[in-house]
């Protein structure tokens, strides 16, 4: 099993390039298999993530090609519905967007059930609501399975939650009911679902309203080849911002879209942490956000929501700042009821905080002083705030299980020595856990390089 380790107590300075949106690649990945043109994708973040989609993909026979380690062409001719493999499935929640594409193509899906965090309940009860709406029987039991004997139907679907999932999976499914229109009513406004939409859009399907509560999908008889530019990880930025805010130091933010960060800004700016935003030095930069603190923090008040509002993926990683704060601090999370299992871990760095495991609620004692420990990464968020509070740290940490926080971030180890940090990478003696992808790497698979 691989390990960080983090010597502690070093300012961050420099400059990072933010990659390509983990959480925007994943469905236009999966958008792919609807299309028998080939569509060449820009930006595409090289983590595990991409990684485990793009072999579920090609043992479903969709090509895939790269053109440059961050440039795919990827053409959905040869795709196999209702053959995905149950293991890597499993690994990953975003696998849950074969069902819109296998029904969206031949009227059938199977999966197995999706894995990814556990970050407590997390069903696919609106997908498999929606899909029901659409002319689809459902059957949960074992693997996932449906079937919509007579093809899919437009519909007109409320969310009773502005599921990001949800969404996705009905653009998907709605994309090939030629002519008709779906609605979604109380639809997620992440801008990854803006950024599936604009691909859509690309290939021919008519897409309005994405970025907005109501979302119309008028579906095609096929889709036509694109090129598109994944959008920039907000998420990634976010937590740059949070470990320059932490150790103290400055640094500049390249590619980021500051519009997608406003709620994370809005909460540094409110702990005394500077942030400005400049336009790109080249084509294509979308802006530079320059992160100053001196590492002084002041304590806040901090509740997630669905997008707008400040993002669940970023809580965690503001904890170890409210942890040395002056004066008392909360968290709220609104999104997931287990998102708080990682302050376990977080513990033994020496934060103190109250929480009932009922409570969405966890009360951050302020002016603590951290120190090094050896703690296991949780999900991929609790790891990225294990690896903030080890740079803020006094000492060596370890953190285990690595390649869970590789999971989402492009070439961390590289990018926080490019920013002063003393960060390495090892292998520990197997724990009896399952195995990951190689260690601390980034592996292009022979099996994933289609020739022309």
């Amino acid at each position: 099993m691989e390990s960080l380790h983090i010597v502690g107590g070093r300012r961050l300075n420099g400059t990072v390039h933010i990659s390509g949106m983990k959480n925007a690649a994943l469905p236009i990945l999966f958008a792919c298999a609807l299309n028998s043109e080939t569509c060449v994708l820009h930006n595409v973040p090289p983590v595990r993530d991409v990684e485990t989609t793009i072999s579920i993909l090609t043992q479903m026979g969709v090509e895939v090609r790269y053109l440059t380690p961050t440039t795919l062409e990827v053409n959905g001719a040869g795709f196999r519905p209702c053959t995905s493999p149950d293991r890597l499935v499993e690994s990953i929640r975003a696998s849950s967007y074969l069902m819109g594409v296998e029904l969206a193509l031949c009227g059938r899906t199977r999966i197995s059930h999706t894995g990814g965090c556990r970050l407590g309940t997390r069903p696919l009860d609106y997908h498999t609501r929606a899909f029901e709406l659409m002319g689809t029987e459902i059957d949960v039991r074992g693997h996932i399975t449906g079937v919509a004997e007579n093809g899919l139907h437009a519909a007109k679907i409320m969310l009773d939650t502005a599921s990001v999932g949800a969404t996705v999976n009905i653009m998907l499914a709605a994309s090939l009911i030629a002519g008709e229109e779906t609605i979604i009513l109380n639809a997620a406004r992440e801008p990854h679902i803006v950024d599936l939409g604009k691909f859509l859009t690309s290939c021919g399907v008519g897409v309005t309203g994405a970025g907005t509560s109501e979302i119309h999908i008028r579906g095609v008889r096929a889709l036509h080849g694109c090129t598109h530019v994944i959008i920039p990880d907000m998420i990634e930025a976010g937590t740059y911002m949070a470990a320059v805010a932490g150790t103290g130091g400055e640094v500049k933010l390249v590619g980021a879209i500051a519009k997608h960060l406003e709620s994370v800004v809005s909460k540094l700016t409110e702990m005394g942490v500077s942030v400005t935003v400049g336009a790109g030095e080249s084509k294509g930069e979308d802006s530079v956000l320059t992160v100053v603190s001196d590492g002084h923090l002041k304590g806040i008040q901090l509740k997630t929501d669905v997008y707008p509002g400040f993002p669940t993926d970023m809580h965690p990683q503001f904890v170890p700042l409210l942890a040395v704060a002056e004066g008392p601090s909360s968290v709220t999370e609104n999104i997931w009821s287990g998102r708080f299992d990682y302050l376990t871990e977080l513990r033994k760095m020496g934060v103190s905080c109250l929480h009932a495991d009922s409570s969405n609620t966890a009360m951050i004692n302020p002016g603590q002083h951290l120190t090094a420990a050896s703690v296991t990464a949780t999900d991929l968020r609790g790891g990225a705030a294990m690896v903030i509070a080890a740079l803020m740290a006094d000492g060596v940490s370890r953190v285990s299980k690595a390649y869970i926080i590789e999971r989402g971030y492009d070439n961390l180890i590289g990018k926080l020595r490019a920013l002063g940090a003393g960060i390495s990478c090892d292998m520990d003696e197997a724990d009896g856990d399952d195995t990951p992808p190689p260690p601390c790497t980034k592996v292009r698979s022979a099996a994933h390089v289609m020739p022309r």
